[in-house]
């Protein structure tokens, strides 16, 4: 097993004589010279293809040859479940060495925090969060914690790096390295990357000035899976067909909402199917319960959101199934790699879509995936939101600093880079109050966010109001008071929560709990979400399979009956020689297939008598487009228009001013390059005289 570098004897015996490993897997051989060198890297391998211990055998092996001692390496994952699940693996790890892992997330209680903060141990396994709720706590001397920190290894890095949670997980790794005695190497681990180069720089932060990072891969490309696309009208059809197939074998479905994974756990239990639910709004008893029972059954089906799409291990599984289509390449792969880990298996998808639109997109999704296509991931850009949250939580974590010296707890930092104008708001509105030349947290700050000693300021993702729903005094989960319909409150319709059926017996509002009974009738649960914008390549991959493109899998008898159909619906809507300006008694519209940033950033460049309202596939316009119109529009300074209201949904908003917040918004949703290219378009006019639509 030895290579040039090589992993500590210790470590080498235990994985030959302990785990029975004949051998280590390419990326861990590969990723061993790297990772002992210092240097930072970007390890990816396909889903199952032991990434956690590429990063940490030989950061292990690291820290017995150099002596660390203290907390010495930090592992972050974007889901406390996967801290949980790699919890005894990296307990069995350490321990062959004599060394120590510890969790501290949201859900560990105040004991075992403080017992790490008395005895620290080698490798913490944390969330960003977490990280930052050390950060500002006075009970903890985060210089006497984080002095001796030598690493961190960030797990499932395309999920951060592809929201603002990984704005904040850079920002906090640049405190971080002020802490410690020397330069902390950052890992990252991956599966599925479009543009790695790009995100390991971004990952590196102040470091790429003291070093190159690396990326490496390893493993040859997996066997081709199978995949098959079905059309099955609804979810109640949807449960007859998963009752009727793979008897005796492990299913996880993956569904795009929770009301949906409801739906569905509900009716397959009506068809007598072992039945398994998670989702983010289920209590973590019930997640855990679910997650386990599952892991241990055979023929049984496992119902899940994306909660499940990260590297949980809940035990081999047979097959994949997805209700109607995840929204981006990436996150199929991902999905498609939880199947194929045993020896004899292969991965296998089925795709059961429950409307005509969701068929388009799954279609355009496969057709895309089969030409090799993977979204690059993109960190968000203008984090001055982040950036204002950052000053609050230095005030916090040093009681008070200098306008002078904040720089240099983020060296240069993007994050940072509007971090002077933001600065001078929260001063100007008093969230920091100025004395002397230092800053402290002032009284707006106060009102703000010093609710439950600044909780709200840890966490970087907005949370609605949701109600408790327990069955005496077991928890089930939450639910939105939109869920709370009048008919429910009467007791006339149950809630669906964990796949069951539950009649409302109580409301206490000023607690936020509904007290709960089993039902058996089929009930409905209702969570808000906004329109999702989809992405200019997976938009226009359904306009490709409505001009003709085949996906390159499996199509049922079904599918393959109403692909034609909706071509010929959609046949006036789509030319391959340009975008189709259709004029008909209903307004005008043009179908551009661009996805609803690129129509915004257009719309937003339109004359304002045109009126424009977007969608994903078109503009839909008060007036027919002047001739030339679109060629001659000029968008490289052009921002969508963010209605005010909007900005409540951008966190920390509250510490910018309203033009900045809106500003930072519209700059996220800007697309330019695919608004550019349906300008340059050709436009294929047509006039009906009555209604026709898809």
């Amino acid at each position: 097993m030895s290579d040039e570098a090589s992993l500590s004897p210790a470590l080498e015996y235990h994985v030959a004589n302990t785990l029975g490993w004949q051998d280590l897997r390419p990326l861990q051989r590969e990723a061993i010279g790297p990772v002992l060198s210092g240097a930072d890297c970007l390890l990816i391998a396909p889903t199952a293809g032991g990434k956690t211990e590429a990063a940490t055998f030989p950061m292990l092996t690291r820290m017995v040859d150099e002596g660390w001692t203290g907390l010495s390496v930090i592992y972050v994952a974007p889901l406390k479940a996967l801290l949980n699940n790699l919890l005894p693996r990296l307990e069995q790890y350490t321990g062959w060495l004599g060394r120590r892992v510890a969790l501290w997330h949201g859900d560990v209680g105040d004991g075992a925090r403080r017992s790490i903060l008395n005895d620290p141990p080698d490798i913490l396994l944390t969330t960003p969060e977490s990280l930052e709720a050390m950060l500002v706590s006075r009970r903890v001397d985060h210089r006497l914690l984080f002095g001796g920190l030598r690493a961190v290894i960030a797990d499932e890095i395309h999920a951060f790096a592809a929201a603002d949670r990984g704005w904040h997980l850079v920002a906090v790794l640049e405190r971080l390295q002020r802490l410690a005695a020397g330069r902390i190497q950052r890992v990252g681990l991956s599966a599925t990357l479009g543009n790695p180069d790009e995100v390991l720089a971004w990952y590196q932060g102040s470091n790429a000035g003291t070093g190159t990072g690396k990326v490496v891969t390893a493993g040859d490309a997996p066997a081709p899976p199978e995949i098959t696309l079905d059309y099955v009208g609804s979810i109640t059809n949807a449960a007859i067909v998963l009752s009727s197939l793979h008897h005796g074998e492990k299913r996880l479905v993956f569904c795009e909402s929770r009301a949906q994974a409801e739906q569905l756990a509900f009716d397959l239990r009506e068809h007598g199917v072992t039945v398994f639910v998670s989702h983010s709004s289920l209590s973590l008893d019930e997640r855990r319960q679910a997650e386990r029972a599952f892991a241990e059954a055979r023929d049984c089906v496992i119902v899940a959101t994306s909660t499940l799409e990260l590297g949980i291990d809940i035990g081999d599984l047979d097959r994949m199934i997805q209700i109607d289509a995840p929204r981006s390449v990436s996150s199929f792969l991902q999905r498609l790699g939880r199947t194929g880990r045993r020896a004899g298996t292969s991965r296998n998808a089925l795709f059961l879509a429950t409307e005509h639109e969701t068929f388009l997109r799954a279609a355009g999704l496969l057709h895309r995936w089969a030409a090799g296509f993977v979204e690059p991931i993109t960190p968000p850009p203008s984090p001055r939101h982040i950036a204002a949250q950052q000053l609050l939580a230095l005030a916090l974590q040093e009681s008070r600093f200098t306008r002078t010296a904040w720089r240099e707890w983020w060296a240069s930092s993007p994050v940072m880079t509007d971090g002077d104008a933001v600065l001078a708001f929260l001063v100007e509105a008093e969230f920091l109050v100025e004395d002397g030349g230092w800053l402290f947290i002032g009284p707006t700050a106060e009102k703000v966010f010093g609710g439950r000693n600044f909780l709200d300021l840890l966490s970087t993702f907005v949370a609605g109001l949701e109600l408790s729903v327990q069955n005496g005094r077991k928890q089930i989960g939450s639910i939105e008071p939109i869920s709370l319909t009048r008919e429910v409150l009467r007791g006339e319709k149950p809630l669906l929560l964990a796949g069951r059926a539950w009649r409302v017996r109580s409301v206490d509002w000023e607690r936020h709990v509904v007290d709960v009974e089993e039902d058996s009738a089929r009930g409905k649960t209702r969570w808000s979400s906004s329109p999702m914008p989809e992405a200019f390549e997976m938009v226009r991959a359904r306009r490709d399979v409505l001009l003709g493109a085949e996906p390159d899998v499996t199509l049922s008898q079904r599918a393959k009956a109403l692909l034609p159909q909706l071509r010929e619906a959609w046949s006036n809507r789509v030319d391959p020689d340009g975008i189709v300006h259709e004029r008909s008694d209903r307004g005008v519209t043009l179908w551009t297939f661009a996805g609803l940033r690129a129509n915004e950033t257009l719309a937003a460049a339109l004359p304002v008598e045109y009126e424009a309202r977007c969608t994903n596939e078109a503009i839909h316009l008060a007036s027919a487009l002047s001739a030339g119109l679109l060629s001659r529009l000029d968008l490289s300074e052009v921002l969508p228009h963010v209605p005010r209201e909007a900005v409540e949904g951008l966190k920390f908003s509250a510490a910018l001013p309203p033009d900045l917040a809106r500003a930072t918004l519209a700059e996220r949703f800007v697309d330019r390059a695919g608004g550019t290219e349906i300008a340059r378009s050709a436009v294929i006019v047509r006039t009906f005289n009555e209604e026709r639509a898809p």
